[in-house]
């Protein structure tokens, strides 16, 4: 994954990865990685709680550039959509999201229940104002002082990145997506709990739909579509 992730960014980044105890199996190799040239890898120890919005929250805390890339490190995210990203970040978005919903997006594999809610969630919030398919991904860019200037709520599962989503889009937030490929991890287990999580997600996915019936202003959907990464 990290040598992977090295070969795709073409500029210089520091890469966070965030820790709950120091009995971990990650940090041995990851303190035992030679160091590369235009990056930089950092521990991050999560002291918010377990789960995986605390430890995002630890690394959102930790980070010092400019914008802050969130990743699994099971490989199903598109390092592909690291530079359309960036480059739409440059230009003066807030936050741009990995979409597999959009034109050239898509999704293999992963429990099909999943897949749907996911699916319909996004679209159904696009179809509302936001100007984004996937608002459920993970796989986002934020600037990072946007991001700061949020209170963010989650401190549980990964639906932190639909309330940061909900909550940028009423903050008047620049917004759009690039697509992506996501691919079912192969090897290990999914730590993604639906049954618990989902009503977490619900409150967002509300909050999302009660913005976009009762706002007036709807923002032009704004997507890259240029090249099919299937």
């Amino acid at each position: 994954m990290l040598d992977a992730l090295a070969q795709a960014l073409q500029a210089y980044a520091e890469i966070l990865i965030v820790y709950d105890s120091e009995s971990d199996t990650t940090l041995p190799v990851v303190r035992s990685l030679a160091t590369t040239p235009g990056l930089e890898y950092r521990t991050v120890r999560n002291d918010l709680g377990c789960g995986p919005s605390n430890a995002l929250r630890a690394g959102f805390a930790a980070a010092r550039g400019e914008a802050v890339v969130v990743m699994m490190a099971d490989m199903s995210d598109d390092l592909r959509a690291l530079g359309p990203m960036i480059e739409k970040f440059e230009t003066g978005y807030d936050l741009v999201s990995g979409s597999r919903y959009m034109a050239g997006g898509e999704q293999v594999g992963g429990p099909w229940l999943k897949g749907k809610l996911s699916r319909i969630a996004g679209v159904s919030l696009n179809l509302l104002g936001l100007p984004v398919h996937d608002a459920t991904n993970s796989f986002k860019l934020y600037r990072t002082e946007r991001l700061r200037r949020l209170s963010l709520e989650s401190n549980h599962g990964f639906e932190i990145g639909l309330e940061i989503t909900v909550k940028g889009w009423r903050a008047g937030w620049r917004i759009t997506e690039v697509p992506s490929r996501w691919v079912d991890r192969v090897a290990g287990k999914s730590n993604f709990k639906l049954v618990r999580w989902l009503p977490r997600y619900a409150k967002w996915y509300a909050q999302g739909c009660l913005y976009g019936l009762l706002s007036t202003r709807h923002p032009t959907v704004e997507h890259d579509s240029s090249g099919d990464l299937r």
